[in-house]
């Protein structure tokens, strides 16, 4: 069996850390059951630019890392994927900034990084590509001559055709996707939003000129595939003694009260100010919870340096100063706005000691967050979960309570009820999420797509043709 080889924008530190979060942490578990190479950013950067990746051994894999610019981050990172592609593929157009430099930067890195990883592979190797960073990465090993097989994953939201064609590149970046034997994707709905912009991507009746690449006219192979966690680790994890010593802390802290808890990267789609709304219009709503239920948000910062998330910051700084300003009391704190991380342990024992937990993004390709607020709970006495119709786990997880993220009063209701929810309801809720949790886990997640990427091959076809 030949080895697997992950690439993703960021990787594990080398120390053993997670560094990059959720995906990382996802990712991770495929090489539990396969040596293999993990190849993407150093998280460094350099005065100039290079194509000689740095190898060094790690936790049961090999690590590859190239160094980028000030000016590639800037166009590549900042700008394209996080200025262009992000806001796109959430449905922000109004946030979505179109500069050219910052595409050709964006292809350029991708150039780079393929012919960094090209002197590293092997025969027989299988290459998965993972997110909206290294679309491309595809296609320019192709380029290269690589005949691997090659899959893509696509961990944020694929938006409708009519979204995705406001991209002045989106027949190109389609191209790009068609170099893969295998596109996955989160949800069903995203990968039929893929298919109708494949099959529609030829010369439009306002006489677009057809794309000309050499992968044109072809649809790859693309499924369904819905990340998860490692439900049983992170289970352990929130029963364990490290964790259960953070968990009596915050119940000292919480004292007689109960706490609901939304844990987020600071981002514009994770409906962050909404949620707070909607508390604020529990406050109204319901008096009797005064004194007797706070929210503590955590929205750990992100992208620092884009203009969007700064005015995020500000206008999360706002509301909370201004709703603890009118309901809080001496003895009493409705929101806890925490801007900064908290360790995974941390978080184990915040999801199990809080009774609810408030996952309502604005759009998400899935929310890990929802899924590990369940697998933490204590199964005597869980807590109720609190889900957006719009992340991609609602699918998944029916005995949430799905809202509409928009309606802040949808929202206050189902705190209201979730608080009242009496312990044998909260138990049954949690029982049908946390099977279904426990039967499709990150594992699964790992094994289904390199299941289904196993037969494809027609990367001899596609070289051929690009010669």
């Amino acid at each position: 069996m030949g080895r697997l080889i992950i690439a993703s924008n960021r990787v594990p530190e080398s120390d053993g850390g997670t560094g990059a979060g959720g995906l990382v942490v996802a990712v991770r578990a495929a090489f539990e059951h396969s040596d293999g190479l993990w190849f993407g950013w150093s998280g460094k950067f350099a005065n100039s630019s290079s194509e000689h990746a740095t190898v060094m051994e790690a936790d049961g894999f090999t690590l590859a890392t190239i160094d980028l610019t000030h000016n590639e981050i800037e166009g590549y990172y900042e700008g394209f994927a996080n200025r262009t592609l992000w806001p796109a593929h959430h449905g922000r157009l109004d946030l979505m900034r179109i500069d050219h430099d910052d595409y050709l930067t964006y292809r350029r890195v991708n150039a780079r990084f393929a012919k960094a990883l090209q002197p590293l592979l092997k025969t027989g190797d299988t290459i998965w590509v993972h997110d909206y960073h290294l679309m491309p990465l595809g296609a320019e090993l192709r380029r290269l001559g690589v005949s691997a097989k090659l899959g893509f994953f696509l961990h944020i939201p694929f938006p409708h055709k009519d979204i995705w064609a406001a991209l002045p590149w989106h027949s190109e970046l389609l191209d790009d996707l068609c170099a893969y034997d295998l596109v996955g994707f989160q949800t069903p709905d995203c990968q039929v939003n893929f298919s109708e912009a494949v099959q529609g991507r030829e010369a439009d009746a306002a006489g677009e000129r057809p794309i000309r690449g050499h992968n044109a006219g072809r649809e790859p192979q693309s499924g369904c595939f819905p990340i998860s966690i490692d439900t049983k680790g992170f289970a352990a994890l929130a029963a364990s003694p490290q964790a259960e010593r953070w968990r009596q802390h915050f119940a000292n802290c919480m004292g007689n009260r109960s706490w609901a808890i939304g844990v987020e990267r600071l981002d514009y789609t994770k409906g962050l100010a909404e949620r707070l709304k909607s508390f604020e219009a529990l406050l109204y709503q319901a008096p009797e919870l005064h004194g007797k239920l706070s929210l503590v948000q955590i929205a750990a910062p992100s992208r620092e340096n884009v203009a969007e998330y700064q005015a995020t910051l500000a206008t999360l700084d706002r509301l909370s100063g201004r709703i603890n300003g009118r309901f809080g009391r001496l003895d009493w704190t409705p929101i806890h706005y925490i801007n900064r991380s908290f360790t995974h342990t941390q978080l184990a024992a915040l999801y199990r000691v809080c009774r609810i937990g408030v996952i309502t993004p604005l759009r998400d390709g899935m929310n890990l967050v929802a899924k590990e607020y369940v697998a933490a709970q204590d199964p005597d006495d869980p807590g109720v979960l609190i889900l957006s119709k719009f992340a991609g786990a609602a699918r998944e997880m029916p005995d949430a309570l799905i809202v509409n993220p928009y309606d802040a009063r949808d929202v206050a209701g189902a705190m209201q009820a979730a608080f009242k929810m009496t312990q044998a309801e909260r138990r049954y809720r949690w029982a049908g999420l946390m099977s279904r949790l426990e039967e499709h886990d990150v594992h699964r997640w790992c094994n289904d797509f390199l299941s289904a990427l196993a037969p494809a091959q027609f990367a001899a076809d596609v070289i051929a043709a690009a010669d």
